[in-house]
């Protein structure tokens, strides 16, 4: 087993070096400087140029080759942040931390936090095949954007006219053996409400309550899964509870990004000390059902509870718990439609993804998807009205399009074409319910031709995500053909 120092021994050398790199340097969304300041300094000892956008992405270009300078421009395209997710009890600063990578079982994996394959191993492509030596290629340029993950503000706000190549490559696709060529696009649906809060009984208990053990994971890729929400199950919990005995709700958390489906989720809670000295049977039931329910997809689903020893606040008052537990309880979470073009391929869902009640103030935050933009928006709009129903205040945010796929594209009969003469069988074409970027970039720079591939990622946006070794070689191997079968394009 080997350490994220030794990443750069694995092959191909150069793409592993990169990335052994970004393990090094923290990048969550929003904080991206210091690994744009390291890919600077990296650019400028190459002779590589660079450039910052007015939004923070980093441009690097690199001239054609010698006989290739008539030919249209090539752009790889990725993301420099990663999402921060952490197992409980897992001591890590993702402001200030490395990655800790090793390797297991021709897998790149960190064991308790996410990695940042997704999509740390796609900009450390493009980096390799600025600097190959003996690469024939057109003009590149690599675009890397900043803040994707929580917002795709590095493509929402990349000025018309700043790409001059003709052909993108997206290199943000979590499956190696399909070319991708269309993406779903999707909105946020925020929840807010102020309530009204009172005094506890003086004969009530503090108790927390916890759900843990869950899978999570992408909130599109992942979201047919029938993996366990950990929102939806405590808010399920807390609602049969109050139905037998008086509950009195203090507190409750989950998640921590709307793009990832919680695995946990605690709530503190005041019950009248009877009803607390008999809960042990009633967590167990709940936990048997779980368990039962999600042998498949979760079956590692924990339940428990403590007393809490915090100093207590007030509760929220009981129409309030009512209002909010029923909304979350039946608010729409998971897919909601299935694509009828692409067999076993979500067309449309939702993630209930971030909770946070405290102090009396309620937040809640969806993520929407969809490959058909009129069905995002309709079901953004039923979880809005939705929430009006209780009494909520919601709203849609940071709407984003989908990359509607062109089966004719020239680049994608290219791309097909070298994929079978370097791997001997033909590539699968897919779309995939995630928001790539290629649909905002298409927004801005309308004339480019996209495609998309990347290396196999499993558990993305989750702790143990993880990158299999091989299939980051076959990348290398395709995105240096394509960039010479380009080069070779009448």
């Amino acid at each position: 087993m080997e350490t994220t120092q030794n990443l750069e021994h694995l092959q191909p050398r150069s793409v592993w070096s990169h990335f052994a790199a970004l393990c090094a340097i923290p990048r969550p969304s929003l904080h991206e400087a210091a690994l744009k300041q390291h890919l600077i300094a990296w650019a400028q000892a190459r002779g590589i140029e660079h450039a910052v956008d007015g939004v923070g992405n980093l441009i690097l270009k690199k001239t054609a080759s010698p006989g290739c300078e008539s030919l249209p421009g090539v752009i790889m395209q990725g993301h420099l942040d990663m999402v921060c997710q952490a197992n409980a009890g897992t001591q890590h600063d993702f402001e200030r931390d490395p990655i800790h990578a090793v390797v297991r079982d021709g897998w790149v994996v960190a064991q308790d936090t996410t990695l940042g394959a997704d999509n740390g191993i796609g900009v450390a492509l493009a980096l390799a095949a600025l600097e190959e030596p003996g690469l024939v290629h057109p003009a590149l340029e690599v675009l890397l954007t900043v803040n994707e993950e929580s917002g795709m503000d590095g493509a929402r706000g990349l000025a018309p006219g700043t790409l001059q190549g003709k052909v993108l490559i997206n290199l943000d696709t979590e499956e190696w053996g399909h070319f991708y060529l269309g993406c779903a696009g999707g909105a946020d649906v925020e929840v807010r409400h102020d309530c009204a809060q009172e005094e506890l009984p003086q004969d009530h208990v503090v108790l927390r309550f916890d759900v843990s053990g869950l899978r999570g994971g992408h909130s599109g890729i992942d979201i047919h899964l029938g993996r366990g929400n950990a929102i939806k199950l405590l808010a399920e919990a807390l609602r049969d509870l109050s139905a037998h005995t008086d509950v009195r709700l203090i507190e409750m958390r989950g998640g921590s990004a709307r793009n990832a489906i919680p695995r946990e989720a605690y709530a503190v809670c005041a019950l009248p000390a009877a009803a607390a000295s008999g809960i042990d049977a009633w967590v167990e039931h709940r936990l048997a059902a779980w368990r039962q329910r999600f042998a498949e997809s979760d079956a590692k689903v924990s339940f428990g509870y403590e007393l809490d020893e915090m100093p207590v606040g007030r509760a929220i008052q009981q129409a309030e718990r009512d209002r909010v537990l029923t909304f979350l309880d039946v608010a729409a979470n998971g897919v909601s439609h299935m694509s009828d073009a692409f067999a076993g391929v979500t067309d449309t869902s939702s993630n209930l993804g971030v909770l946070v009640l405290a102090r009396g103030v309620f937040k809640a935050t969806f993520k929407v998807r969809s490959l058909q933009d009129a069905r995002a928006d309709a079901l953004a709009d039923k979880l809005v009205s939705h929430a009006a129903v209780y009494g909520l205040q919601a709203w849609k945010d940071g709407a984003y399009p989908g990359w509607t796929p062109d089966p004719a594209s020239p680049l994608l009969d290219l791309c097909q074409r070298v994929y079978a003469q370097q791997f001997g069988q033909p590539a699968s074409l897919q779309v995939i319910h995630a928001g790539l970027e290629c649909g905002l970039l298409a927004a801005s720079h309308p004339h480019l031709e996209m495609i998309s591939f990347g290396p196999d990622i499993r558990g993305a946006h989750a702790p143990g995500e993880k990158v299999e070794i091989a299939s980051v070689a076959h990348c290398w191997t395709l995105l240096k053909a394509v960039l010479q079968a380009l080069a070779r394009r009448a």
